[in-house]
């Protein structure tokens, strides 16, 4: 009979009355304390399952080898020698152990060193090809790169979910809020036009580099230059922060609704974030061809860029996803959402019409048909108007909701390149080809 911990007999010996197995009483009884099992099946097993055993006491025979002080020498002896032994082996395999660490430590920077170089040549790689695009023109079509679209952070993400559920807006393009200043932007310089005046009240520095397109956030002018610069400046025509975030020129920008999130695109096939209040990019995603407009939905959650390709491209702000597209048959040069939410008017480079979209369908429900090229369309605050101007025109037409039909109030001679409603929508404000400002009224 031996105890089932040690293997030797028990002097003391008691038997589980769970498992019926054998142990020494000081050993289990130390293991029940410490664990509150059997040792030998993992079963709960307590004090008071112990039943002691009575057997003849057992007196164990002292070893041979042990009765002599030379024998006891050398037990001591092979004892140390055995100790020596398992040091040995354990200095060794702690010593294997360090070495796989190091070489797993090793082939793990190695990794992570790859890994950025892999990275850093796609970005080289995706730099290079929108050079390309750049240098090869508005007429070449490139191939589509497939890219990972990036969404906002929280902070900007809440901002515009909050902006979204709150806004009707009344949205701008070139007219300050209080319809008294104009935003003129074009060729090398920009500059601010007084309405009661008649006059440039102020004229903003951009170092002699060409406009592409210019805004008004709240009451901070916002332009797009040549050299793929996007440049805000203070109520006083002062330079407040340059963003340098596109390869090629920064064709087009549109501010979010609540007048902290700026987007620009260009030619060099994506579109930037901006938080103007930590004057910041916040991301920057390219998409599969070169972008020559964009317009803000009038709640902030979604916006529209027009391609080279022809495509009126809609993506989700807050997630960077590209949620929808209309396709048209040239370059998109013009985009305008009505303040419904629900029609976006685009126009396409050489055309003489203006197509409508509805955005609950994702279809084209409208072509309206102007008679001469179109440059520029714009909505009016109500959305029941849109005027529209070209080389040859400045049309307004007019929805009828009662009859279901547009109408043509307005026709005017003048030649434009962009236009934006005055104050209350009250009047046009039209940028002639030659950098001129004429003001158009109902009358």
């Amino acid at each position: 009979m031996l105890c089932a911990i040690s293997g030797e007999a028990p002097q003391e010996p008691v038997a589980s009355s769970k498992s019926g197995n054998v142990f020494e009483r000081r050993l289990i009884e130390t293991y029940i304390t410490e664990n509150g099992t059997d040792p030998i099946t993992n079963e709960p097993l307590t004090l008071d399952d112990l039943l002691p055993l009575r057997t003849a006491r057992v007196v164990r025979p002292r070893p041979p080898t042990l009765t002599s002080i030379p024998a006891l020498l050398s037990t001591f002896q092979n004892e140390w020698d055995a100790i020596a032994l398992e040091c040995y082996t354990l200095k060794s395999q702690l010593q294997q152990t360090r070495q796989e660490l190091s070489t797993a430590l090793y082939q793990h920077e190695a990794a992570m060193r790859v890994i950025a170089r892999v990275t850093r040549e796609r970005d080289e790689a995706r730099e290079a090809l929108s050079r390309i695009g750049v240098s090869a023109g508005a007429g070449a079509e490139a191939d589509q790169m497939a890219v990972d679209a990036k969404g906002l952070s929280g902070e900007l993400a809440e901002k515009v979910e909050t902006t979204q559920a709150e806004l009707q807006s009344t949205r701008r393009l070139a007219v300050d809020e209080t319809g008294q200043l104009v935003l003129a932007a074009g060729g090398k310089g920009a500059g601010v036009f007084s309405v009661a005046e008649d006059s440039v009240v102020q004229t903003l520095d951009v170092g002699g580099v060409g406009v592409t397109d210019g805004l008004w956030v709240e009451s901070r002018p916002v332009v797009g230059l040549t050299n793929g610069s996007v440049v805000v400046f203070n109520g006083e025509g002062e330079a407040t922060a340059t963003f340098k975030s596109h390869a090629g020129p920064a064709m087009a920008v549109t501010a979010h609704p609540s007048g902290e999130i700026l987007i620009s695109v260009g030619v060099d096939k994506s579109y930037v974030v901006y938080d103007l209040p930590g004057n910041k990019v916040v991301l920057q995603n390219y998409t599969e061809s070169e972008l020559s407009c964009a317009q803000f939905h009038p709640d902030g959650h979604l916006f529209a860029a027009g391609g080279k390709d022809g495509e009126v491209k809609v993506y989700q702000i807050n997630t960077g996803e590209k949620v929808g597209g209309f396709q048209t048959d040239a370059p998109v040069r013009s985009l305008s959402f009505s303040e419904n939410g629900t029609w976006l008017a685009s126009v396409s480079e050489g055309q003489s019409d203006v197509t409508i979209w509805d955005l609950r369908k994702m279809t084209a429900i409208k072509t309206l048909e102007i008679g001469s090229a179109v440059s520029s369309v714009r909505f009016d605050y109500t959305g029941q108007f849109l005027a529209v101007t070209g080389p040859g025109n400045t049309v307004v037409m007019q929805y009828k909701k009662k009859e279901k039909q547009w109408l043509e109030p307005l026709r005017k001679g003048v030649s434009g390149e962009a236009v934006a409603w005055g104050e209350s929508g009250k009047s046009l404000m039209v940028v002639t080809g030659d950098g001129g400002l004429v003001q158009l009224t109902a009358a």
